[in-house]
């Protein structure tokens, strides 16, 4: 692997920078394999697992398993997940917000590694918005947030400028800014081919613009977690201290651990391969200046937009959960919305273009609810929900949507499960079942 004289004479002088050391890592150096755990599924993994010291939840894999044939990985128990971009975890507790009600925006967050990651340290009462500009991309969130069972986020599919229309309405934004890459050319080095300085310029004009409507939308007080996969100055000190210049944004410093690697910069914080176990990453916390005047965040909404309350549908309590949750019919679909955050969505609705909300149940018809794949993942689960549990080479099949030995198993809907894990529904008939598990989502290798 070659790296540009040009990319490697522009990071001479930044701290924790060394030359031949940096070249090491990518000539000589293999990336290595992270998950993070997701803490509400939880199951026993067959590989060897070392902490990230960084996170609670995060894990170096050792060998790299086949993640396509692992049950586990497709019933949501972990997100396979950059080390250095768990940092965020730090960042987060270390602002306090950790277990408050809170309103949060991850506004760039396909595929949905830190938007899965900040979900797992909301508290229950917090809403989640997690937004990609790119409609193409808004899929694979969308699955990505459905394995790890959320129900209090919505998913929504706008421009960053569309997000001042909520001013000083989230109280933590996380924003990934899409950047030239070359903190992942370890891992890709094809990315190596199309780093440019004139890339590197047009992606840090892009990340102001971005930054400045996050800002807007952010309320006093509130924190905001700028972070890239690159190394250039311009798309990270340098955002940084235009920033706090121009918007008279705070740094918000961060203690780590002397041992993890870490280098402290202006404004920031950077990683290096050959000092931490993880890929290229920088990070910084602006933390936006209080206001004497009090900010109205009321929500006013279309009152003509209704939700329907859960009672009208007493049959699904046989289903899901219906605890402090109400009801979203769109057409044959039902939705699943918690109570605390009806106006937040009927605000969004107006504002915004959300994609997807709380939990799709499935399809009413006659009475009677064909279920969602959404619904099996969701941890609004019904326990009375009739579940068949696979062994590892049944759950493989059912994953790759062949058919499964059913004999002797009750008719109608039930889960498959993997050591517990719920994986999709099956629909028993006479003698046979028909695998609902998503055809977009299958395994389409045989073996591995």
């Amino acid at each position: 692997m070659s790296l540009p004289s040009s990319f490697l004479d522009s990071l001479a002088g930044l701290p924790g920078y060394d030359r031949a050391l940096f070249e090491a890592a990518h000539t000589q150096a293999e990336p290595v394999t992270s998950i993070r755990i997701n803490p509400t599924k939880r199951v026993d993994l067959s590989f060897s697992l070392e902490k990230v010291p960084w996170t609670s939840m995060g894990s170096y894999v050792f060998p790299r398993p086949s993640f396509t044939f692992d049950p586990n990985f497709h019933g949501g128990a972990y997100y396979v997940q950059e080390a250095s971009s768990m940092l965020l975890e730090q960042v987060f507790i270390q602002t306090g917000l950790k277990n408050k009600a809170i309103r949060a925006l991850d506004l760039c967050a396909a595929p949905g590694g830190k938007a899965t990651h900040l979900h797992s340290l909301l508290a229950p009462e917090s809403l989640l918005v997690a937004n990609e500009v790119i409609r193409s991309r808004t899929g694979l969130l969308r699955d990505n947030m459905i394995k790890w069972g959320t129900d209090n986020v919505v998913i929504t599919q706008n421009d960053p400028v569309q997000f001042e229309q909520l001013p000083s309405y989230f109280d933590w934004i996380t924003l990934d800014a899409p950047c030239s890459g070359s903190g992942l050319f370890r891992k890709d080095p094809e990315a190596i081919l199309s780093w440019t300085p004139g890339q590197v310029n047009h992606c840090a004009l892009r990340q102001q613009r971005i930054l400045q409507s996050a800002w807007k939308a952010l309320k006093p007080g509130g924190f905001l977690f700028y972070a890239t996969c690159s190394y250039s100055v311009a798309e990270n000190e340098s955002i940084a201290n235009w920033f706090i210049k121009e918007h008279q944004a705070i740094f918000q410093p961060i203690q780590l651990d002397s041992s993890w690697g870490i280098v402290e910069t202006e404004n920031g914080y950077r990683c290096w391969p050959h000092l931490v176990k993880g890929e290229g990453f920088f990070f910084t916390c602006l933390r936006k200046p209080q206001l004497d005047t009090v900010v109205d965040r009321n929500i006013r909404v279309d009152k003509s937009k209704r939700i329907k309350n859960s009672a009208s549908y007493p049959s699904l309590s046989a289903w899901v959960k219906l605890e402090e949750q109400d009801v979203l019919e769109i057409g044959e679909e039902l939705m699943l919305l918690p109570k605390l955050h009806q106006a937040d969505f009927q605000l969004i609705q107006q504002v915004l273009n959300p994609v997807y909300a709380g939990v799709r149940l499935g399809k009413w018809l006659r009475e009677k609810l064909i279920p969602d794949h959404a619904l099996a993942l969701s941890l609004r689960l019904s326990p009375s929900v009739n579940q068949l549990a696979l062994d590892a080479e049944q759950a493989i099949a059912y994953l790759q949507r062949k058919e499964i030995n059913v004999s002797g198993t009750t008719k109608g809907w039930v889960v498959a499960s993997y050591q517990g894990l719920p994986l999709g529904w099956l629909n028993i008939l006479s003698g046979r079942a028909n695998n609902y598990y998503p055809k977009g989502l299958r395994i389409l290798k045989d073996h591995l």
